[in-house]
């Protein structure tokens, strides 16, 4: 298990490493800046201690000469902090940018990942993971580039100095060291798999948070507040629980390290004073030793720092990274057809369909389609007709069988002028930030004004929209803002209105919308639908009735087919359908 974590660790440090090679000159760049600002930083305590040896004794002293050196050290101090800042512009700039580039690998993989994976996943999850995972990522990234390099630059740095004045000493240092790497092994060893627990934990919270304040009005009708504090307070909990685990190991790295620094210091100074007593080393060499002894162990509370963040920073970066390298749906085939021009024919041949392979649900459905004409879906909840509607639009793949538009296998067709060919309205509408104009105009970026008020006129918009405050100005939230669902409908079919695509698909298109206005928009359909092989998905079984086709459905196969009146003579499952509705109203 401990191989394998070490095996994960390293394959995330590698793809991590991908990224920053994209700034290699930066790196560097920032390399060489630490390097100045440590040679310049080690440089201060020669310059010290050569001023603490100028100073003989009482009325000894050499005043002009340590002057001398003040001001060696004053222009060494600017132009060690004018280095540092360089180095942190650049780290921040390599950083920021590796930053950039995961997120928008991240979020371009979204778009291309098949609906079956953003289906099993929870929204407020993958929220998390390009937005605070990557946070937590930039941090710990952050300080490994500021603190890493110049830590082990300074390391290495003042061993070599310490070695040239004093090899004795220096064993000494050498000899502690090994403890300060045995306290940091097993720090990392026990942070890694607690930080990850609690990157989980957090992309739960999240994703609880985001479900919750979408459907507040849902848990607020069912009187559900309660059941989620509970839910979100055993969740915050484990949180706090893991959160905690990781804090207490990462908290052990200062104790530890201060711990490991006294005994360097120690080492040093006994050691030291021994040799500036027999005459070895002066004085003024001692206090360099002393100020080295610092500088020496100063990096290995940074580094055991770094080490831990690090920790939590590739668990963030292993969770964005799964996300970016998750397989995309296929891609479309190099010879894929462009449709353009579509007609309306659509046919189906056997076609098996199932999420799960287990539980199969469309078996055997053929349905062929000319163009014109308008066919209705209708059955029991569940029976596939939306899912269907997925294949048609190629948003699931079939198992077996085809789909063919235009006489060419779909599969054989570019997804995106697939789609640019129906026209869609769901009982789910989906309205973007921006002005109600923008929101209409998604279909048909370049539609004029003139387009855009005809198309909200045809499906009897107009008039609300004018009533807002900005008319078509109007700025509304992705939830619609205070439209009620019914207008939100309305531009989501004005959409549609605007675009003409030459087939439309309508799932429950007017399951919002009032009785009259339902009328007035179901003429507008039929002008809208005139010559356009049309998909309609409906419960109310009095929207469908001049349909040239109603399909009836169950349990994924086409059980009826035929006109209105046909099936209602035939006295079965439609007839029994229509009848219920009846009874029912």
């Amino acid at each position: 298990m401990d191989e394998e974590k070490q095996l994960n660790k390293l394959h995330i440090a590698k793809k991590v490493l991908k990224y920053i090679r994209r700034y290699r000159l930066w790196v560097i760049l920032s390399l060489a800046l630490a390097v100045l600002t440590v040679v310049s930083t080690l440089y201060i305590p020669i310059l010290t201690g050569d001023a603490v040896d100028l100073i003989i004794g009482k009325g000894n002293v050499d005043i002009a000469g340590v002057m001398a050196v003040i001001t060696r050290i004053a222009i060494v101090m600017c132009l060690t902090a004018l280095f540092q800042w360089l180095m942190n512009t650049c780290n921040n700039h390599i950083t920021f940018n590796v930053i950039r580039d995961l997120r928008e690998d991240a979020f371009g993989n979204i778009e291309r990942l098949p609906l079956s994976y953003l289906d099993m996943h929870q929204s407020g999850d993958l929220v998390s993971r390009i937005i605070a995972d990557a946070d937590t990522f930039a941090d710990g990234l952050l300080m490994g580039f500021t603190q890493l390099f110049t830590g082990v630059l300074t390391i290495f740095g003042t061993l070599v100095f310490m070695f040239i004045t004093n090899p004795v000493i220096s064993l000494v240092v050498v000899c502690i060291t090994p403890v300060s790497f045995l306290v940091a092994k097993f720090i990392a060893e026990h942070t890694y798999s607690m930080f990850k627990e609690q990157a989980v934990v957090r992309g739960e919270q999240t994703a609880l948070i985001d479900e919750v304040i979408n459907n507040q009005k849902v848990v607020k009708a069912f009187s559900k507040e309660e059941d989620m504090k509970n839910t979100f307070s055993k969740i915050n909990e484990r949180l706090k629980s893991c959160s905690l685990k990781a804090i207490f190991y990462s908290s052990l790295v200062n104790p530890c390290t201060r711990f490991v620094n006294s005994l360097v210091y120690a080492g040093v100074g006994i050691s030291g004073a021994y040799f500036a007593i027999k005459g070895v080393i002066s004085v003024g060499q001692l206090s360099m030793f002393l100020s080295y002894a610092n500088q020496y162990t100063k990096p290995f509370n940074e580094i055991s720092g770094v080490i831990t963040e690090l920790q939590n920073a590739l668990v963030c970066a292993g969770r964005i990274l799964e996300l970016v390298e998750k397989e995309p749906e296929e891609p479309d085939s190099e010879d894929a057809r462009v449709l353009t021009g579509a007609a309306g024919n659509v046919e189906l041949s056997n076609v098996e369909f199932s999420y799960v392979p287990e539980k199969p649900l469309i078996r055997n459905f053929n349905l062929k389609v000319t163009p014109g004409q308008r066919i209705a879906i209708v059955g029991p909840t569940g029976c596939g007709k939306t899912t269907v509607i997925n294949l048609l639009m190629r948003f699931y793949d079939v198992k077996s069988g085809k789909i063919c538009v235009e006489g060419t296998d779909i599969r054989g067709i570019t997804r995106r002028s697939l789609r640019t060919n129906y026209g869609m309205v769901l009982q789910e509408v989906w309205l973007r930030s921006g002005t109600v104009r923008d929101n209409i105009r998604m279909g048909k970026p370049d539609a004029s004004d003139e387009d855009v008020i005809n198309a909200a006129k045809a499906v009897h918009a107009h008039g609300f929209i004018k009533r807002l405050p900005k008319g078509y100005d109007t700025v509304i939230g992705e939830d619609g803002g205070s439209l009620s669902q019914g207008q939100k409908q309305l531009l989501c079919i004005a959409r549609v209105m605007l675009a003409l695509p030459p087939m439309l698909i309508l799932d429950e298109a007017t399951s919002s919308i009032d009785i009259m206005t339902e009328k007035r928009i179901q003429e507008a359909f039929h002008k809208l639908m005139k010559g356009r092989t049309s998909f309609v998905v409906a419960h109310r079984l009095s929207t469908i009735k001049e349909s040239d086709v109603i399909l009836v459905m169950k349990d994924g196969n086409i059980i009826e087919q035929g006109s209105h009146e046909s099936l209602l003579e035939k006295g079965g499952f439609y007839a029994e359908l229509y009848n219920s509705q009846w009874e029912t109203a």
